[in-house]
Protein backbone atom coordinates (compact mmCIF):
# COMPACT_ATOMS: atom_id res chain seq x y z
CA UNK A 1 0.00 0.00 0.00
CA UNK A 2 1.27 3.45 -0.92
CA UNK A 3 1.42 6.41 1.46
CA UNK A 4 -0.91 9.38 1.01
CA UNK A 5 -0.07 11.40 -2.08
CA UNK A 6 1.64 8.41 -3.76
CA UNK A 7 0.34 5.91 -6.26
CA UNK A 8 1.68 2.54 -7.23
CA UNK A 9 3.33 2.48 -10.64
CA UNK A 10 1.27 -0.63 -11.38
CA UNK A 11 -2.06 1.20 -11.00
CA UNK A 12 -4.04 1.74 -14.21
CA UNK A 13 -6.04 4.98 -14.11
CA UNK A 14 -8.07 6.03 -17.13
CA UNK A 15 -7.40 9.50 -18.48
CA UNK A 16 -10.99 10.59 -17.79
CA UNK A 17 -10.98 9.45 -14.13
CA UNK A 18 -10.71 12.12 -11.41
CA UNK A 19 -8.57 10.71 -8.61
CA UNK A 20 -7.54 13.08 -5.82
CA UNK A 21 -3.78 13.19 -5.41
CA UNK A 22 -4.19 12.52 -1.68
CA UNK A 23 -6.01 9.21 -2.19
CA UNK A 24 -4.08 6.03 -1.31
CA UNK A 25 -3.88 3.71 -4.30
CA UNK A 26 -2.53 0.18 -3.98
CA UNK A 27 -0.77 -2.12 -6.42
CA UNK A 28 -2.55 -3.33 -9.55
CA UNK A 29 -5.56 -1.09 -8.97
CA UNK A 30 -7.67 -0.42 -12.09
CA UNK A 31 -9.78 2.74 -12.25
CA UNK A 32 -11.94 2.96 -15.35
CA UNK A 33 -13.38 5.90 -17.28
CA UNK A 34 -15.32 8.67 -15.54
CA UNK A 35 -14.65 7.41 -12.04
CA UNK A 36 -14.18 9.83 -9.12
CA UNK A 37 -12.06 9.01 -6.05
CA UNK A 38 -12.00 11.41 -3.10
CA UNK A 39 -9.05 12.61 -1.01
CA UNK A 40 -9.67 10.38 2.01
CA UNK A 41 -10.19 7.15 0.05
CA UNK A 42 -7.97 4.07 0.31
CA UNK A 43 -8.07 1.50 -2.48
CA UNK A 44 -6.34 -1.77 -1.59
CA UNK A 45 -4.29 -3.90 -3.93
CA UNK A 46 -6.16 -5.23 -6.93
CA UNK A 47 -9.29 -3.08 -6.53
CA UNK A 48 -11.16 -2.63 -9.82
CA UNK A 49 -13.54 0.30 -10.42
CA UNK A 50 -15.10 -0.45 -13.81
CA UNK A 51 -16.52 2.91 -14.92
CA UNK A 52 -18.54 5.87 -13.60
CA UNK A 53 -17.95 4.85 -9.97
CA UNK A 54 -17.82 7.46 -7.18
CA UNK A 55 -15.91 6.64 -3.99
CA UNK A 56 -15.86 9.47 -1.46
CA UNK A 57 -15.57 10.19 2.26
CA UNK A 58 -13.25 8.36 4.64
CA UNK A 59 -13.71 5.13 2.74
CA UNK A 60 -11.58 2.00 2.45
CA UNK A 61 -11.95 -0.71 -0.18
CA UNK A 62 -9.87 -3.74 0.81
CA UNK A 63 -7.90 -5.82 -1.65
CA UNK A 64 -9.67 -7.37 -4.59
CA UNK A 65 -12.92 -5.40 -4.33
CA UNK A 66 -14.68 -5.11 -7.71
CA UNK A 67 -17.15 -2.29 -8.34
CA UNK A 68 -19.38 -2.07 -11.41
CA UNK A 69 -20.66 1.11 -13.13
CA UNK A 70 -22.81 3.80 -11.52
CA UNK A 71 -22.08 2.77 -7.93
CA UNK A 72 -21.59 5.36 -5.18
CA UNK A 73 -19.70 4.41 -2.03
CA UNK A 74 -19.07 6.53 1.06
CA UNK A 75 -21.40 9.41 0.22
CA UNK A 76 -23.13 11.36 3.01
CA UNK A 77 -25.95 9.50 4.78
CA UNK A 78 -29.62 10.28 4.26
CA UNK A 79 -30.01 11.31 7.90
CA UNK A 80 -31.16 14.80 8.88
CA UNK A 81 -29.00 14.62 12.02
CA UNK A 82 -25.82 14.20 9.99
CA UNK A 83 -23.71 17.36 10.23
CA UNK A 84 -20.71 16.46 8.10
CA UNK A 85 -18.77 14.47 10.71
CA UNK A 86 -15.81 12.48 9.26
CA UNK A 87 -17.46 9.09 9.61
CA UNK A 88 -16.29 5.91 7.88
CA UNK A 89 -17.19 3.36 5.24
CA UNK A 90 -15.35 0.06 4.74
CA UNK A 91 -15.72 -2.68 2.12
CA UNK A 92 -14.08 -6.06 2.84
CA UNK A 93 -11.70 -7.98 0.61
CA UNK A 94 -12.97 -9.59 -2.61
CA UNK A 95 -16.47 -8.20 -2.29
CA UNK A 96 -18.31 -7.58 -5.57
CA UNK A 97 -20.66 -4.60 -5.90
CA UNK A 98 -22.90 -4.54 -8.98
CA UNK A 99 -24.48 -1.71 -10.93
CA UNK A 100 -26.29 1.24 -9.32
CA UNK A 101 -25.65 0.22 -5.72
CA UNK A 102 -25.51 3.01 -3.12
CA UNK A 103 -23.55 2.59 0.12
CA UNK A 104 -23.55 5.50 2.59
CA UNK A 105 -21.02 6.23 5.31
CA UNK A 106 -21.90 6.08 9.02
CA UNK A 107 -23.22 8.73 11.39
CA UNK A 108 -21.88 10.10 14.65
CA UNK A 109 -25.11 8.97 16.33
CA UNK A 110 -24.50 5.36 15.21
CA UNK A 111 -21.34 3.31 14.84
CA UNK A 112 -19.75 6.11 12.79
CA UNK A 113 -19.06 3.24 10.37
CA UNK A 114 -20.86 1.48 7.56
CA UNK A 115 -19.13 -1.85 7.02
CA UNK A 116 -19.48 -4.64 4.48
CA UNK A 117 -17.46 -7.78 5.11
CA UNK A 118 -15.29 -9.93 2.85
CA UNK A 119 -16.42 -11.96 -0.17
CA UNK A 120 -19.91 -10.45 -0.23
CA UNK A 121 -22.04 -9.98 -3.35
CA UNK A 122 -24.20 -6.84 -3.47
CA UNK A 123 -26.37 -7.07 -6.59
CA UNK A 124 -27.73 -4.26 -8.76
CA UNK A 125 -29.78 -1.36 -7.37
CA UNK A 126 -29.38 -2.33 -3.71
CA UNK A 127 -29.05 0.34 -1.00
CA UNK A 128 -26.90 -0.09 2.11
CA UNK A 129 -27.76 2.75 4.49
CA UNK A 130 -25.68 4.50 7.14
CA UNK A 131 -24.26 2.44 10.01
CA UNK A 132 -25.27 -0.89 8.48
CA UNK A 133 -22.89 -3.75 9.30
CA UNK A 134 -22.77 -6.78 7.01
CA UNK A 135 -20.67 -9.84 7.80
CA UNK A 136 -18.68 -12.03 5.43
CA UNK A 137 -20.13 -13.92 2.43
CA UNK A 138 -23.43 -12.06 2.62
CA UNK A 139 -25.51 -12.01 -0.58
CA UNK A 140 -27.83 -9.07 -1.22
CA UNK A 141 -29.98 -9.58 -4.31
CA UNK A 142 -31.29 -6.91 -6.71
CA UNK A 143 -33.32 -3.96 -5.38
CA UNK A 144 -32.91 -4.75 -1.68
CA UNK A 145 -33.16 -1.62 0.50
CA UNK A 146 -31.96 -1.21 4.09
CA UNK A 147 -32.74 1.38 6.71
CA UNK A 148 -29.94 2.64 8.90
CA UNK A 149 -28.20 0.49 11.53
CA UNK A 150 -29.20 -2.86 10.01
CA UNK A 151 -26.95 -5.77 11.04
CA UNK A 152 -26.59 -8.84 8.80
CA UNK A 153 -24.40 -11.69 10.03
CA UNK A 154 -22.12 -14.00 8.03
CA UNK A 155 -23.55 -16.15 5.23
CA UNK A 156 -27.01 -14.57 5.28
CA UNK A 157 -28.94 -14.03 2.03
CA UNK A 158 -31.53 -11.35 1.32
CA UNK A 159 -33.59 -12.01 -1.82
CA UNK A 160 -34.75 -9.47 -4.39
CA UNK A 161 -36.70 -6.34 -3.49
CA UNK A 162 -36.79 -7.10 0.23
CA UNK A 163 -36.95 -4.07 2.54
CA UNK A 164 -35.22 -4.13 5.94
CA UNK A 165 -36.42 -1.76 8.65
CA UNK A 166 -33.81 0.29 10.49
CA UNK A 167 -32.14 -1.47 13.44
CA UNK A 168 -33.22 -4.93 12.24
CA UNK A 169 -30.80 -7.82 12.87
CA UNK A 170 -30.50 -10.73 10.44
CA UNK A 171 -28.77 -13.73 12.02
CA UNK A 172 -25.98 -15.89 10.62
CA UNK A 173 -27.03 -18.11 7.72
CA UNK A 174 -30.59 -16.73 7.61
CA UNK A 175 -32.49 -16.23 4.36
CA UNK A 176 -35.02 -13.46 3.67
CA UNK A 177 -37.49 -14.14 0.88
CA UNK A 178 -38.05 -11.81 -2.05
CA UNK A 179 -40.36 -8.78 -1.82
CA UNK A 180 -40.42 -9.23 1.94
CA UNK A 181 -40.81 -6.40 4.44
CA UNK A 182 -38.68 -7.24 7.48
CA UNK A 183 -39.67 -5.24 10.54
CA UNK A 184 -38.26 -7.51 13.26
CA UNK A 185 -35.10 -9.56 13.85
CA UNK A 186 -34.58 -12.85 12.00
CA UNK A 187 -33.00 -15.62 14.07
CA UNK A 188 -29.76 -17.31 12.89
CA UNK A 189 -30.48 -19.89 10.17
CA UNK A 190 -34.10 -18.70 10.02
CA UNK A 191 -36.15 -18.44 6.82
CA UNK A 192 -38.74 -15.67 6.48
CA UNK A 193 -41.36 -15.02 3.80
CA UNK A 194 -44.35 -12.80 3.22
CA UNK A 195 -45.36 -9.22 2.54
CA UNK A 196 -44.63 -8.64 6.21
CA UNK A 197 -41.93 -11.14 7.09
CA UNK A 198 -43.00 -14.21 9.01
CA UNK A 199 -40.75 -17.03 10.16
CA UNK A 200 -41.55 -20.20 8.21
CA UNK A 201 -38.75 -22.46 9.42
CA UNK A 202 -35.00 -22.73 9.23
CA UNK A 203 -32.87 -22.42 6.12
CA UNK A 204 -32.55 -26.16 5.71
CA UNK A 205 -30.96 -26.10 2.27
CA UNK A 206 -28.38 -23.59 3.42
CA UNK A 207 -27.61 -25.73 6.45
CA UNK A 208 -27.16 -28.84 4.30
CA UNK A 209 -24.86 -26.97 1.93
CA UNK A 210 -22.75 -25.79 4.85
CA UNK A 211 -22.15 -29.39 5.92
CA UNK A 212 -24.62 -29.86 8.79
CA UNK A 213 -25.12 -33.58 9.33
CA UNK A 214 -28.47 -35.40 9.71
CA UNK A 215 -28.21 -35.78 13.50
CA UNK A 216 -27.62 -32.09 14.08
CA UNK A 217 -30.29 -31.24 11.50
CA UNK A 218 -32.81 -33.35 13.39
CA UNK A 219 -31.83 -31.70 16.67
CA UNK A 220 -32.34 -28.28 15.07
CA UNK A 221 -35.78 -29.34 13.85
CA UNK A 222 -36.78 -30.45 17.34
CA UNK A 223 -35.37 -27.26 18.86
CA UNK A 224 -37.28 -25.12 16.37
CA UNK A 225 -40.51 -27.02 17.09
CA UNK A 226 -40.06 -26.38 20.80
CA UNK A 227 -39.34 -22.70 20.29
CA UNK A 228 -42.17 -22.24 17.78
CA UNK A 229 -44.86 -24.93 18.25
CA UNK A 230 -46.84 -25.46 15.06
CA UNK A 231 -50.04 -26.55 16.81
CA UNK A 232 -51.45 -26.46 20.29
CA UNK A 233 -50.95 -24.10 23.15
CA UNK A 234 -48.21 -21.48 23.23
CA UNK A 235 -49.06 -20.47 26.79
CA UNK A 236 -45.52 -21.30 27.83
CA UNK A 237 -43.67 -18.02 27.56
CA UNK A 238 -40.82 -17.78 25.10
CA UNK A 239 -38.25 -17.43 27.87
CA UNK A 240 -39.28 -20.81 29.26
CA UNK A 241 -39.12 -22.41 25.80
CA UNK A 242 -35.64 -20.99 25.28
CA UNK A 243 -34.56 -22.37 28.65
CA UNK A 244 -35.94 -25.80 27.75
CA UNK A 245 -34.10 -25.86 24.43
CA UNK A 246 -30.89 -24.68 26.07
CA UNK A 247 -31.06 -27.55 28.60
CA UNK A 248 -31.66 -30.11 25.88
CA UNK A 249 -29.59 -28.83 22.97
CA UNK A 250 -27.44 -25.99 24.27
CA UNK A 251 -24.28 -28.00 23.68
CA UNK A 252 -24.78 -27.70 19.92
CA UNK A 253 -23.08 -24.54 18.62
CA UNK A 254 -25.69 -23.51 16.04
CA UNK A 255 -28.59 -23.94 18.43
CA UNK A 256 -26.73 -22.07 21.16
CA UNK A 257 -26.13 -19.27 18.67
CA UNK A 258 -29.85 -19.09 17.92
CA UNK A 259 -30.70 -18.91 21.62
CA UNK A 260 -28.06 -16.26 22.32
CA UNK A 261 -29.46 -14.17 19.44
CA UNK A 262 -33.01 -14.49 20.78
CA UNK A 263 -31.94 -13.40 24.27
CA UNK A 264 -29.77 -10.49 23.12
CA UNK A 265 -31.09 -6.90 23.43
CA UNK A 266 -33.10 -5.85 20.39
CA UNK A 267 -34.56 -2.59 19.16
CA UNK A 268 -37.13 -4.39 16.98
CA UNK A 269 -38.05 -7.70 18.66
CA UNK A 270 -38.16 -11.09 16.94
CA UNK A 271 -40.00 -11.91 13.74
CA UNK A 272 -43.18 -13.83 14.48
CA UNK A 273 -43.80 -17.33 13.23
CA UNK A 274 -46.29 -17.77 10.35
CA UNK A 275 -49.73 -18.84 11.55
CA UNK A 276 -52.73 -19.22 9.22
CA UNK A 277 -51.37 -16.67 6.76
CA UNK A 278 -51.01 -18.92 3.72
CA UNK A 279 -47.35 -19.54 4.53
CA UNK A 280 -45.91 -22.88 5.51
CA UNK A 281 -42.54 -24.16 6.62
CA UNK A 282 -40.13 -24.43 3.72
CA UNK A 283 -37.12 -26.54 3.00
CA UNK A 284 -35.09 -23.39 2.40
CA UNK A 285 -34.87 -20.71 -0.25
Amino acid sequence: MQIAGKRSDSAEIHATALVDERARIGDNVRIGPWCMVGPHVTLGDGVHLHASVIVDGHTTLREGVEVYPFVTIGMAPQDLKYAGEPTLCEIGANTVIRENVTIHRGTAQGHALTKIGASCLIMANAHVAHDCVLGDRVIIVNNVVMGGHVEIADDAKVMGSAALHQFVRIGRGAVVGGVCGVEMDVIPYGSVLGNRARLVGLNWIGLKRSGVGPDEMQAMRRAFRTLYPRHGSTDVVLEARIAEVRREYGHLQRIAEMLDFMEAPSRRGLTRVARNEGLSETEGA
